[in-house]
């Protein structure tokens, strides 16, 4: 086969030699226009995703490694308490044995108006599903340094509370799945129920398999404008997924944050890796600031819709026993006024027959 080479006029050669430049100038347009599109709507969706103008690292509120400023000196910004205790790689809360408890508080109350917290932490252990406990709770509270039943902290307690809840109390239910995160506000009348996995006092949660995981854990905890927002990483992915979203809640400043865990008869390890404080930079309005200035002081944490905090308490009935007694007070009680009421009787026609003597 012999292949036939077709040459251009002198004519086609200029021609195209001329269109060149106009292709080229039109791709180049082309090219800056979609370039300047694609930066135009990503920076709208980043401003739609981000409200914050910028962000600080409080170091005097975090707790990362070496873990400086974490122990008993008076110069020291965190304490430890219980089983907690400090090594290379983490602060360890509990160690993977039965009836643990353990803790690290910070010193410094929280002055903060708006802020994010960044929590790495991990829970690993030998035992199987379902044969661990207990997890986990991270804290925004009044009190610090209390020994308690909630995820080793008070009950009844006054701020915020979440809880990484590893074991399932409540087996006869099956509406969620294990390890589950939940958050609860505590106004300091309020209990957490651990045989209702504290589904009565919750606010809002999501599952989140961070037990054994083979990726890091974090969760995030953001507070601004009212609002708090959950989110949890706990997959590999480096994305931050939705948990939780509470709006129209009132926290008082001075604060402390904290980390707990507890083991009972089950058991794990419980880490904290971490805990970052960023300051958020967050551009208001003028009626935003003028309503913050106007608004009276925050004493005790509460949210503005009350539905959302109500708590239903489903009232309990009487047992046998309870219902014996009862019963058995109920007849004695009619008894006794049976006989007064009888000897009221005779007295009084006693009295009666006497007049007509």
């Amino acid at each position: 086969m012999v292949a036939t080479v077709i040459k251009p006029s002198p004519g086609q050669k200029r021609s195209s030699w001329v269109l060149y430049p106009m292709f080229h100038f039109i791709n180049i347009r082309e090219l800056t226009f979609l370039f300047f599109a694609a930066c135009v709507l990503t920076s709208q969706s980043l401003a739609n995703d981000q409200e914050f103008m910028e962000d600080f690292l409080k170091r005097e509120y975090s707790l990362s490694k070496p873990y400086r400023g974490l122990g008993f000196s008076s110069s020291s910004q965190w304490d430890l308490m219980g089983t907690a205790m400090v090594t290379p790689d983490q602060v360890r809360l509990t160690p993977d044995l039965q009836s643990r408890q353990g803790a690290v508080w910070s010193r410094i109350p929280l002055v903060l108006r708006d802020w994010e917290l960044k929590v790495h932490f991990k829970i690993h252990g030998l035992g199987k599903k379902n044969l661990n406990g207990d997890g986990l709770a991270v804290w925004l509270t009044r009190d610090r340094m209390q020994n308690g039943p909630v995820f080793g902290n008070m009950n009844q307690f006054i701020g915020l509370g979440v809880f990484v809840d590893t074991y399932p109390n409540a087996d006869k239910r099956h509406d969620r799945a294990f390890p589950y995160i939940s958050v609860m506000l505590g106004n300091g009348t309020l209990s957490y129920d651990h045989d209702q996995d504290g589904r009565l006092t919750e606010l809002g949660g999501c599952t989140a398999m961070v037990r054994n995981a083979i990726y890091n854990t974090f969760l995030l905890l953001r507070y601004s404008k009212y609002r708090l927002t959950l989110m949890v990483d706990v997959d590999g992915k480096q994305e931050w997924k939705h948990c939780a979203d509470i709006t129209g809640l009132r926290l008082p400043t001075g604060y402390f944050f904290g980390a707990s865990s507890a083991t009972g008869d089950l058991s794990d390890n419980h880490d904290i890796i971490s805990m970052k404080l960023y300051q958020l930079t967050v551009e208001r309005s003028l009626e935003e600031e003028k309503e913050v200035e106007e608004e009276e002081e925050v004493t005790v944490p509460r949210v503005v819709d009350m539905e959302q905090f109500q708590v239903v308490v489903q009232e309990e009935g009487m047992s046998g026993v309870q219902f014996f007694f009862t019963l058995l007070f109920s007849i004695l009680g009619l008894g006794v006024l049976a006989v007064v009421g009888l000897m009221v009787y005779g007295r009084w026609t006693e009295k009666r027959r006497k007049r007509f003597y």
